[in-house]
């Protein structure tokens, strides 16, 4: 279930139109990724931005305010460590992510807390099918 579909969708319309950013000479030397880094120098081509070089990061090629910081999903991502933190959670636009601090004890209690609150966890690893496990057994 996806939910802010039409601010996904005005996220991804900014983003095609977004440069791929590079680093600068990448594409000169094979020692050097194309992963992005600021172009530093006094005379650097790129920083000045000169015709026929890369475009550089700026703020104008963010996307739109509302859609920042949602997951792919729809839902707001937030980190959760215990079940406090949990429990200011709206399910209806909210899900959790469990940190990745927190240990397995904690961890079960969370997830449970979530699946009965009606919060989806976007990190539950393999404990959402044994939490489904231990349901059946004790209907039986």
């Amino acid at each position: 279930m996806v939910i802010n579909e039409e601010l996904l969708a005005a996220r991804k319309k900014v983003a095609q139109k977004r440069p791929n950013f590079v680093r600068q000479e990448s594409w000169r030397y094979d020692r050097l990724a194309e992963k992005w880094r600021k172009p530093k120098g006094k005379d650097n081509k790129m920083r000045k931005q000169f015709s026929g070089m890369p475009a550089i990061v700026k703020v104008g090629y963010r996307g739109p305010r509302a859609a920042r910081g949602l997951h792919p999903s729809g839902y707001r991502d937030n980190v959760i460590h215990n079940l406090a933190e949990l429990s200011n959670l709206d399910p209806k636009y909210d899900a959790a992510r469990i940190g990745h601090t927190v240990g397995k004890k904690k961890r079960i209690e969370i997830v449970s807390k979530a699946v009965e609150l009606g919060i989806k966890v976007l990190n539950p690893g393999k404990l959402i099918p044994k939490m489904q496990e231990e349901k059946e057994k004790k209907t039986e």
